[in-house]
Parts: C-alpha cells; structure tokens; sequence
C-alpha cells in the first residue's frame, strides 16, 4: 500500500479527468468513423481532442483550491556524520 496523500480539491478532481475525457473522446470519434463514414472521419474530427482538452484545462483554472493538498515533501535536517577515520601509515614517512 502507499502513504501516499492524495488531493480532493475541486482543481485537482477536473484534472484527474483530463486523460479518460481524452480516450473516451478518441473512442467515439473511432467508433463514429466506423459507423458513419465520410465527414466523420478521425482526419475531420480530431480538433474535437483539441476541444475536450481546453474546455477541462478551462474548468479545472476555473475551479476552486480549497482544501488542496501539496505534495511537499518535509526537510529533514541531516544527522552528523562521524570524522573520516585516517588508518596509520605502515611506514615511517609515508602519506606525507
């Protein structure tokens, strides 16, 4: 399981929507090249992703913060290190 916290701010929720708006909208654009033909075809029809995804950008700016949770992470300070240990030179005079 994760500790994760997740937001359950308004801004956040229409923005969690933005990829399954996008696929489902690539479906039934799919779904109506398929079934219609001609004018309906994905090469006239694309923009409409175009659309869908302004229209949730345009929703989810609009939309309140209240209650929004941010993803920072707490500092925690550094524990002191011990000194570096030196091992004695086995010679006299060397590591000088």
């Amino acid at each position: 399981m994760s500790n994760r916290v997740y937001c359950t701010c308004q801004r956040c929720r229409i923005r969690g929507l933005m990829w399954p708006s996008i696929v489902i909208t690539v479906g039934v654009l799919f779904l109506l090249q398929e079934m219609r033909g001609g004018y309906f075809d994905f090469g006239n029809t694309y923009p409409l992703i175009l659309i869908v995804a302004g229209i949730i950008s345009l929703a989810s700016a609009l939309a309140s913060t209240e209650g929004h949770i941010s993803q920072a992470v707490p500092v925690v300070p550094p524990t002191p290190a011990a000194p570096p240990v030196v091992p004695p030179a086995p010679y006299q005079g060397q590591g000088q």
